[in-house]
């Protein structure tokens, strides 16, 4: 590895339809007993998910830039089965479960190693810039029907 790939940002990928992308806990991530605060879930799926759409093309930059619309998180629910620590290595794994006009459904589950300690699935919707439901463009549709039907 040489010093440039250092300089650069950790990226998840795919392994057939499930995203994974993997990160450590550190000591900002948990409680004065080392158990992670259980809100920081929602920010480490946040996080796999955004990757997640990078890795298929998802521009969400440009989108916003160009006036296009937005992804906003409009449901989430999530079960937690146990918990994470301060120092364990995690792997968030997403896969789209749905496609829907103007939406998205994320399904994530966190692992620590085979273990699983949260599962959870997030609606993303695609919103105008003043907050309505558009339709996504066609092109992202298509990237997620690809990916969800890797199996």
């Amino acid at each position: 590895m040489g010093r440039d790939d250092l300089d650069q940002p950790y990226r998840g990928g795919f392994v057939g339809p499930e995203h994974r992308f993997a990160l450590t806990v550190y000591f900002e991530d948990t409680d004065t007993a080392g158990i992670v605060y259980y809100a920081n879930y929602l920010k480490f799926m946040e996080r796999a998910r955004s990757d997640m759409l990078r890795a298929v093309g998802v521009d969400q930059r440009a989108a916003l830039a160009a006036g296009d619309g937005v992804y906003a998180v409009a449901e989430a629910n999530i079960r937690y089965l146990r918990p994470a620590r301060l120092g364990d290595d995690l792997v968030i794994r997403s896969t789209v479960e749905q496609v829907r006009a103007a939406s998205v459904l994320i399904r994530q589950r966190v692992f620590r190693g085979a273990e699983q300690l949260t599962e959870a699935r997030v609606t993303a919707a695609f919103l105008t810039l003043d907050g309505r439901p558009t339709r996504q463009p066609r092109d992202w549709v298509k990237r997620f029907e690809r990916i969800r039907q890797a199996a």
